[in-house]
């Protein structure tokens, strides 16, 4: 018997501690304080636990129909919980880039594909709003962690915390195989000869273009906001309260652009989510102030949530559910690129500029050709 709300479920207790990643600013100090480390070492952590989130989920599609769902969340998940186990113990950069950016990133990527394959393999109905609010999950996650994790390290320590972090990962881990295991979930093998794939190479193009760009000025409000919010003169206290907002923004985006695709053409509401952060990035441009910057930040970074939950919808539409974890794995190297672009670019020009505004253009521009691209997508099954 199948029981498609059991994968949603498993995907829910999967995805909340795994979206911590997204929480990760929290231990820039604590960290680089004991370990002797500089904020670009910090940087490269975060980087490469992107990379290592994309090579997990490019991975663990091959062994579909050779392992078992809960087989494989056990797997994943127990690497996950090793490589964070490592970062709590690290004395130095090596195994903090070891346990949490290769070992608890590959886990990550591992697990998200395995958990949304399943419950689109299952969902028959209103599969946009169940991809949306499984994309929402990672944000969600990060805004509930962030200050939890802030308590633990200024009382415990930035130790205690990743520890206290693999003993959830553990229960979840556990929580979820026995919840996929009761939901009855199948995963197919790939069929031969790629047939799932035929004749959907420009769509896949275009939903890797569109997601990318929007990503790369998402990505870059997500990582820097606070930043953002000071260079324009805002406080201390609106720069946090402004990140934290975001934050819970962005997941409230990504359901609502999984729900919206059920109610309209997917090319439509991603044309509307470029065109929601366009008009973000052109109200901070012409109108340059703390309050204007923490509105249109939010703009943005919503404009690349929409399209997290309408593209995830996308591939549900466009591609058969038995390839959805293959397509939504190369789709999220477009995220793996934007992670190390725009915000990489930016930090470069604020070094130079002393401020975004450069940054800010180019994010707008993006989104304008990311709108343009979408208009291109079928309206239909293709």
């Amino acid at each position: 018997m199948q029981r498609p709300w059991a994968a949603i479920a498993a995907a829910t207790v999967l995805n909340l501690p795994l979206g911590s990643i997204y929480a990760f600013s929290v231990f820039l100090d604590p960290i680089e304080a004991e370990l002797s480390l500089h904020r670009s070492d910090m940087s490269l952590v975060f980087a490469i636990a992107s990379v290592g989130f994309t090579v997990g989920m490019l991975l663990v599609p091959v062994a579909f129909g050779r392992w078992s769902a809960t087989a494989l969340v056990g797997v994943s998940g127990a690497v996950g919980v090793i490589g964070v186990a490592l970062a709590a113990a690290a004395n130095g950069l090596s195994l903090l880039l070891l346990g949490y950016s290769v070992l608890f990133g590959i886990s990550g990527g591992a697990t998200y594909i395995v958990a949304q394959q399943s419950a689109n393999l299952l969902i028959t109905r209103n599969r946009g709003l169940a991809n949306g609010y499984i994309t929402g999950l990672y944000p969600a996650g990060a805004m509930l962690a962030a200050p939890l994790f802030g308590w633990c390290n200024a009382t415990l320590g930035f130790r205690a915390t990743l520890a206290s972090l693999a003993l959830v990962l553990l229960g979840s881990t556990l929580a979820s195989v026995w919840l996929l295991a009761h939901s009855g979930v199948v995963l197919p093998r790939r069929a031969a000869g790629g047939a799932d794939t035929k004749g959907r190479t420009a769509i896949f193009i275009r939903m890797w273009m569109l997601f990318f760009l929007a990503a790369a000025a998402g990505l870059t409000v997500l990582s820097q906001a606070a930043g953002i919010i000071s260079a324009y003169g805002g406080t201390t206290a609106l720069a946090l309260t402004a990140t934290t907002a975001i934050t819970g923004a962005v997941a409230v985006a990504r359901l609502s652009g999984g729900w919206l695709t059920d109610r309209f053409a997917v090319p439509h509401v991603c044309a509307g989510a470029h065109g929601f952060a366009l008009a973000g990035a052109v109200l901070l441009t012409l109108f340059p102030s703390p309050p204007v910057a923490a509105i249109a930040l939010a703009m943005v970074a919503m404009g690349h949530g929409f399209i997290s939950g309408a593209t995830a919808s996308g591939i549900a539409l466009y591609w058969p559910a038995s390839a959805f974890g293959r397509i939504a794995g190369q789709l999220y190297i477009g995220w793996c690129v934007a992670a190390i672009s725009l915000p990489l670019l930016a930090g470069y020009l604020f070094d130079l500029t002393h401020g975004y505004g450069a940054a800010i253009v180019i994010a707008g521009c993006g989104n304008l050709v990311g709108g343009i691209v979408s208009l291109g997508l079928p309206k239909n099954r293709a």
